[in-house]
Parts: structure tokens; sequence; C-alpha cells
């Protein structure tokens, strides 16, 4: 195992404390003595129900922290095919572990095959269960490179990742409308520059 890959493997264990779960009743009351500090009434209409909603907002958006990602790409399928594939313009909603705010965008994943393919679906579920965790997107970028070259054992991967973040456009420097965007290379997306601008050529088109 390559010293790469044992540091992928140490921060999606660090990341996923998979035997853990919500504490809803914890939560929910973190969430009205947030309202009390902030100096609202918790008790009177618009507020009363609102604990238990985002209790269950913060439920679904860290849901990710109870899934296995690396479990999503263990079934995959012999295929001689060694040509790039990509999946590209895939949705993901996350959130800034810095400020608990939303960031949200496209990822656009690839990976040369080594004799077995995976479902695309599933590439798919991967961006899902990263995003749905407190995150930095230069993170999860890393995350989802090495997860994809270890379990499918490819020949190279290739991930983008480009993003809008609220903790920049609704606070702070208050600029909307900049995207971030992050990449991580394997194999020999890192080493070929043919390929690389293969890869960047397919996802542009049509852009």
């Amino acid at each position: 195992m390559s010293d790469r890959t044992t540091r992928a493997r140490r921060s999606l264990n660090k990341h996923s404390p998979l035997n853990g779960s919500v504490d809803h009743a914890r939560l929910t009351a973190a969430v009205r003595e947030l309202l009390v500090a902030i100096g609202e009434d918790p008790d009177r209409e618009g507020l009363r129900e609102t604990p238990e909603r985002v209790a269950r907002m913060y439920e679904e958006m860290f849901s990710g922290l109870r899934k296995d990602p690396t479990a999503v790409l263990r079934k995959t399928f012999t295929e001689r095919y060694d040509e790039m594939v990509l999946v590209k313009d895939i949705s993901f909603e996350s959130l800034c572990e810095h400020h608990l705010l939303p960031f949200f965008g496209k990822a656009h994943v690839a990976y040369l095959p080594n004799g077995k393919i995976v479902g695309l679906s599933k590439l798919a579920r991967a961006v899902e269960i990263l995003a749905r965790r407190p995150q930095v997107q230069e993170r999860m970028t890393e995350e989802l490179a090495d997860l994809i070259m270890e379990e499918l054992d490819a020949r190279g991967v290739g991930v983008i990742l480009e993003a809008s973040h609220t903790c920049m456009s609704i606070r702070g420097i208050r600029k909307p409308g900049a995207i971030c965007t992050t990449s991580a290379m394997r194999g020999a997306f890192q080493t070929n520059i043919s390929t690389r601008t293969e890869l960047m050529a397919l996802i542009h088109s049509g852009h």
C-alpha cells in the first residue's frame, strides 16, 4: 500500500465515525440554545418547531458520516475497456466545516480502468457520501481521487470540483458568483499531460 493510499485511508477513517449515531435530542436542544444565545425566543410561534426542523436537516446533511464510501465501489465488473471513463457535472451540496455554511457545485470524475469497471451511479454515490460530511473542498477532492484510485486499482484518476461557497458570498468578503476549483490527479492523469489535456477537453466540451 502506497504512502498516499495510507494517508487516504487514515483521512477517510478520521472523518468517518461510521459507528456513531445522531443524538437527536441533544442536537435539538443545541439549536434551541443557539436561538436563546442570539437573543431570540424559541417559544414564539415562528420558532417553536425550528430546533426540530434544524436537527432533521443536520441529520440529512451529515448522513455521510454514517456511510462507508468504500462500500459503494466494491461491486465491480471485469471488462477489457481501457480508455477513459468520465462522469461529469455530478451535482453535490456540502457544509463547510469552518462555518457550517453550504457550498455546492459540480464534480467531474474520471478514471482509467485496469481490467475492471464500476457502475457509473456508484461514482456519483461516492461523491454524495463524501459531500454529506463537515468538509473542506480541498480535502473532499483528494479523498475522492484516492478512494477511486485504491478501490478500482485504476491506472489513473482525475477529479475536479467546482463550487460556490456561501461562507464567502453571504458573509465576510461577500463576493457572490466566485467559483472555487480544485483538482486531484493520480496515476496517468498526473504523469501524462496528453491524458490530462483530454480530460479537460471532455469536461469543457458542450459548456
